[in-house]
């Protein structure tokens, strides 16, 4: 039986517009419903989240409100809060929007609408156990290192892993984190980065190469024949 308190991070900040339109990609139709609120109704339905934190760009807060959580009724996400200029910023801005009294937080990308419920429980219980966990696949590629359009280096395979989200970590340790990232304006790829510059250790749980970011119209496509694949 679950005792802790947990929370999910949803970072849906970005206002970028490569897809054209007026909506940002993260509440852009996807096979009938906003890209966001597939990790949304995940997260509702899971017994291992309390709470959900919806972060956006401060011009959607209304958006949000009326069209993601009033239309599909979730009743978790008790707090919509505005993003900063980077994802680092708005993560943050979700940690600090949090109650105190909190066990483990999920940060997920709201690009990422395929998470799988059975992996969203692997990385939470591994997080559990060792303190911080992301999920994570193997490279597939040859991965080069190039300084000055010349490869320098060639990393072994079987030890490079491509991170996704969600990053899951305990409350307390990844807020600290964030915060003395901001204090000493160290800029990071993702949390994970974050949590360890300052001594944290993390842990892989293999994922799945369906949980992909959505960044260009190449991948929304790729994104329609997932869901056909997954129906």
């Amino acid at each position: 039986m679950k005792t802790s308190r947990n929370i999910a991070i949803v970072v849906a900040a970005g206002k970028g517009n490569r897809f054209g339109g007026e909506l940002p990609k993260q509440f852009l139709p996807l096979c009938g419903k906003p890209m966001v609120v597939y990790s949304l109704e995940l997260f509702e339905k899971s017994d291992l989240i309390d709470e959900v934190v919806l972060v956006v760009h401060q011009d959607y807060l209304a958006y949000a409100s009326q069209a993601i959580v009033d239309e599909y009724g979730f009743h978790k996400i008790r707090k919509i809060t505005a993003g900063g200029e980077t994802r680092q910023e708005s993560v943050l801005a979700g940690l600090t929007a949090c109650q105190t009294g909190i066990d483990l937080v999920a940060i997920h990308d709201a690009a990422r609408p395929f998470l799988a419920n059975d992996l969203f429980r692997r990385v939470m219980l591994q997080a559990a156990e060792t303190g911080a966990a992301i999920l994570a696949v193997q490279a597939k590629e040859s991965i080069k290192l190039v300084e000055k359009g010349m490869v320098s280096n060639t990393l072994k395979r079987d030890t490079v892993w491509i991170a996704q989200t969600p990053q899951v970590f305990r409350f307390a340790e990844i807020l600290e984190a964030h915060k003395r990232a901001e204090a000493s304006q160290y800029e990071a790829t993702d949390d994970a980065e974050i949590f360890e510059q300052y001594g944290g250790k993390v842990a892989i749980v293999p994922g799945s190469y369906n949980n992909i970011k959505i960044t260009t119209p190449d991948d929304m496509v790729l994104a329609e024949e997932i869901i056909k694949r997954l129906l």
